[in-house]
């Protein structure tokens, strides 16, 4: 990711007392023209350097300016660490590991006893999701569109964006970029995409907001819902909802309350519980489920 290589080239800088572009570009596997335009990046951060041409010329910080590293504390150094760590849980490649080694190269003193915090955000679906966020990273860098055939509730589509951001919400992975078909910006679920490619063309960038990731501006609610569990239920509804979603009826069993966002995720998640749910509100829900349940029966009916 850009910023990661914008802080390898600046640890470069602290530490060498001179390089070149053509040096950076091979260290990170970019071009020379993509250096350049780091180097604007950070001088326009005001960090003052210098560049020089010709013979014994090359890329240097200004004499006199300095990190002090002794800004970092420990847990800090820790913080930062768990942070790259499950980036690397995603990665394709090595890259954060390697960052890891030279954040910690020399910084012995600041990195004390066993780590504390261990972020994985890898999931089942690792094997097929490093590649996806390895090629939407190098689109973004590139500023290439990305093409991909998409499955969504209402069909399937294939679509061209301007990728933007890599997201990581609700424990799944989407990227934010303006689709070139809706003539919008939108939120795709990287899990639902597949042939994921890079093209060359290339794009100027948009002046991007920043995705709203809200409650209320993804899940929008609409559907009251009203239901009662089992008892045994409990864990699953203080694990999805909270331990506020529900008030205990006069029979033992929960009644549990909420707003819903889509009628058809709201039947399947409700017939993951099979007869421990009894819905009451709405009806349509209700009537839905019921008809469910008789198509079951008329394939496993005669089942002994």
């Amino acid at each position: 990711m850009k910023i990661d290589r914008l802080i390898g080239i600046l640890s470069i800088l602290l530490q060498e007392e001179k390089t070149t572009a053509p040096e950076l570009a091979e260290r990170f596997e970019v071009s020379r023209r993509t250096i350049n335009r780091d180097i604007e990046d950070l001088c326009k951060a005001g960090i003052p350097i210098r560049t020089a041409q010709g013979t014994g010329g090359g890329i240097s910080i200004m004499d006199g300016y300095r990190m002090d590293r002794t800004i970092l504390t420990s847990k800090d150094m820790q913080v930062i660490l768990a942070g790259l760590r499950s980036l690397d849980s995603v990665s394709g490649s090595q890259y954060y590991s390697q960052l890891m080694e030279k954040i910690q190269t020399g910084s012995s003193e600041f990195i004390s006893g066993r780590d504390s915090m261990l972020i994985d955000l890898s999931s089942w679906y690792k094997g097929s999701l490093a590649p996806k966020i390895e090629v939407i990273q190098g689109a973004i860098e590139n500023r290439h569109l990305i093409e991909f055939k998409y499955y969504a509730p209402s069909g399937e589509s294939n679509r061209r964006i301007e990728p933007y951001y890599l997201v990581f919400q609700w424990s799944n992975w989407y990227v934010w970029g303006w689709c070139l078909d809706r003539k919008d910006y939108r939120l795709f679920k990287l899990n639902r995409m597949d042939r994921v490619g890079e093209t060359d063309k290339e794009f100027a960038c948009r002046n991007v907001p920043m995705p709203d990731l809200s409650n209320e501006k993804i899940f929008p609610g609409g559907i009251k819902v009203k239901a009662l569990f089992t008892p045994d239920m409990k864990w699953r509804l203080v694990e999805e909802f909270g331990p506020h979603c529900f008030t205990e009826a006069d029979d033992g069993r929960l009644l549990f309350s909420a707003d819903y966002t889509d009628m058809e995720n709201l039947v399947t998640w409700l017939m993951t519980f099979g007869a421990k749910a009894e819905v009451l509100e709405p009806v349509e829900a209700r009537n839905i489920i019921r008809r469910n349940a008789e198509e079951t029966l008329k394939i496993y009916g005669g089942l002994a």
